[in-house]
């Protein structure tokens, strides 16, 4: 039984990627959103922004995205995205993680509106950190992977079904990085 499929692609960009790092950090409209956990609200250990098609509706943790339009940048790293994975992308999750205190909690990206066995493209610019993944099922450890400046990780198959990845918190010193999780929502499967 196939449980999914896991490639890196690193360089991505030939010689920008110093370049498009910026032009994110500057142009994508982070904002700082918050989660209720056990009836408080808490922030996210991270900046966010939702770009995509205007159908394209994201809701996770109870938090509804609504879509802001995808501008050069965004649309030439999409088509990138969709010719390395063979895949088609209509929204991205735009993240900032400023330091090693932000990180992202296992989970898997199954929710409704993605479909059956989605397909995600995951671009990191900037400070590379390491992301594991391992099974929703056993007691099998956790895999880690280093993702570097200029790489994107493509997630794919049932993966979504059968594993769970994070992004952890890290003591070491580490810089900013730019996360970038390209996506496909069918307008007829939006709630």
């Amino acid at each position: 039984m196939q449980l999914g499929e896991v490639v890196l692609c690193h360089p991505v960009l030939a010689d920008a990627s110093a370049t498009f790092y910026q032009a994110l950090k500057d142009t994508i409209a982070w904002r700082q959103d918050s989660i209720t956990i056990h009836g408080t609200p808490r922030p996210i250990p991270r900046l966010q922004a939702w770009y995509g098609e205007s159908h394209c509706r994201y809701s996770y943790s109870g938090l509804e995205l609504a879509p802001i339009p995808l501008f050069s940048e965004l649309e030439q790293l999409k088509t990138i995205a969709e010719e390395l994975s063979t895949s088609r992308f209509n929204c991205v999750l735009c993240n900032l993680y400023r330091d090693g205190n932000d990180s992202v909690a296992w989970h898997a990206d199954d929710e409704p509106e993605l479909g059956r066995n989605p397909t995600i493209a995951s671009y990191s610019f900037g400070a590379s950190r390491r992301f594991l993944i391992k099974p929703k099922q056993g007691k099998q450890k956790a895999k880690a992977i280093v993702l570097p400046d200029n790489s994107l990780l493509i997630m794919s198959g049932a993966m979504q079904h059968h594993w769970i990845h994070q992004l952890p918190k890290t003591k070491q010193p580490v810089g900013a990085r730019i996360n970038l999780t390209f996506r496909f929502i069918r307008p007829d499967l939006q709630s």
